[in-house]
């Protein structure tokens, strides 16, 4: 049964060709072991990665001990390699889990494009089976990953092939048996410590008390799910292709439109979850809609910033970025234009007022935070030093006399809406020093030289 399974699965998601060689990852489980004999036995080219990281004392290397005597029977190339998993976690802050994961694939992939006997048609071959995907998908609903969490692990993902996905534990565990072959057992699997554990040991068990196991339709539903997500992707492609608008590093989207979109949730978390925004910050993100101008939220390497009619996803402050946000704790700034220094004082006004155009002295009164950096554009206006009347930017470019590559070059600072500076050139007449003034705010900019 789990032969014809096997096959059958290798056929239906095109797993195998006459070029293609296995890295299996092997742990010393029953389930690579299999895998491992069922490459064997249908004349499957492959090699055998272990990866130990020494993480459970002797019996990591009980298992790798068996793994080289397993490869050595099979008479199979073998790569094994021992991680400092512990080092890696303090260093990246990451969980266990999520530190094996990355140390395990990274290594993967170096070996299959360094090692040898390695070409561009070999693959990545894990034993996760039926019961693995039903926990992950049960994992997903949990913690609300959207649609793609629901259609569980992927039989082909990059590089990686998943052979077994097919076939249930129960059957791995028949297999094994009838064909006399040794595995060792983890210990950890018994505990309950890890989310998946417990699903295993406690979850599923107690489904299938109410429902007998071959009335759950989990695999099938999963199965659907999978090609449910193939008419969402591309809906949801459609909506992108409409939303967003590529700004060189920046991606732009017209409030009104993301607005009008329906279902509005679920159209947000798959256009932002690309930026690094998680299913729980939707509504932060949905808030903006109706948020005045200045107003973020952030993910890990990414803002979106509500900016007038706009919803501006920009990566976090580096030189390249075309929209800056200063809040009132930032004291310098480099951008693509130079450098941006803030200083402020009380009102003994410690600095007297510079006529370096290099320079603005402003009104902190008048003043709110977050200011946006901003390169100027066409629209733009503000009340110039000395008038009392607004004029366009474009207007005032052509009287100081500025060539076109000089305006391409030009930053403007905003609060609230407001210019506030163009920098370098002229402030705003109503952020000026007064007699009344109590507070300044010095922005010095250097340009790039």
């Amino acid at each position: 049964m789990v032969q014809t399974e096997f096959l059958f699965f290798l056929q239906q998601h095109h797993l195998f060709g006459s070029k293609h060689k296995w890295l299996v990852a092997v742990s010393g489980g029953v389930d690579s072991v299999v895998l491992c004999h069922l490459a064997a036995a249908n004349n499957i080219p492959f090699a055998i990665a272990h990866c130990n990281f020494q993480l459970r004392g002797e019996e990591s290397y009980r298992d790798k001990n068996f793994v080289i005597a397993l490869a050595k029977q099979a008479g199979v190339e073998l790569f094994v390699k021992d991680f400092d998993t512990k080092k890696y976690m303090a260093e990246t802050g990451k969980s266990v889990q999520v530190a094996a994961r990355d140390l395990r694939y990274n290594w993967f992939y170096e070996l299959l494009a360094q090692s040898p006997g390695t070409n561009s048609q070999s693959m990545i071959a894990t034993a996760h089976h039926a019961n693995d995907n039903i926990e992950t998908v049960l994992m997903n609903l949990f913690r609300g990953t959207g649609i793609k969490g629901l259609r569980g692990i992927l039989p082909v993902h990059d590089k990686i092939i998943r052979p077994l996905l097919g076939v249930t534990k129960e059957a791995i565990l028949d297999y094994a048996e009838k064909n006399g072959l040794a595995w060792v057992e983890d210990s950890s699997n018994s505990s309950d410590k890890y989310t998946r554990n417990l699903i295993r040991n406690q979850v599923i068990p107690i489904m299938e008390k109410a429902i007998p196991r071959d009335e759950i339709g989990f695999e099938k539903s999963i199965e659907m799910m999978a090609e449910a997500e193939m008419l969402y992707d591309e809906a949801i492609g459609l909506h992108k292709k409409k939303l967003l608008e590529p700004k060189g590093n920046e991606t732009h989207i017209a409030v009104l439109k993301l607005a009008a979109s329906k279902p509005l949730k679920t159209i947000a978390y798959e256009l932002f979850n690309e930026f690094g925004f998680t299913a729980s910050q939707t509504e932060e993100v949905l808030a903006l809609l109706q948020s005045e101008s200045g107003k973020y939220i952030s993910s890990a390497s990414h803002r979106i910033i509500r900016n007038r009619a706009w919803l501006i996803i920009a990566p976090h402050q580096t030189e390249e970025a075309r929209l800056i946000l200063i809040e009132k704790v930032d004291h310098k700034i480099i951008f693509s234009g130079g450098e941006i220094n803030i200083q402020y004082a009380t009102n003994n006004l410690p600095f007297s007022i510079s006529k370096a155009p290099e320079i603005a002295t402003l009104d902190a009164a008048h003043i709110q935070f977050p200011l946006l950096l901003r390169p100027w554009k066409q629209g733009d206006y503000f009340y110039p030093l000395g008038m009392k009347k607004k004029k366009k930017l474009a207007r005032f470019f052509i009287d100081q006399k500025l060539s076109k590559t000089d305006k391409e070059k030009i930053w403007v600072i905003e609060s609230n809406k407001k210019i506030l500076w163009v920098v370098g050139h002229r402030i705003d007449e109503r952020f000026k020093i007064t007699d009344s003034t109590s507070a300044i705010i010095r922005i010095v900019w250097t340009p790039k030289s």
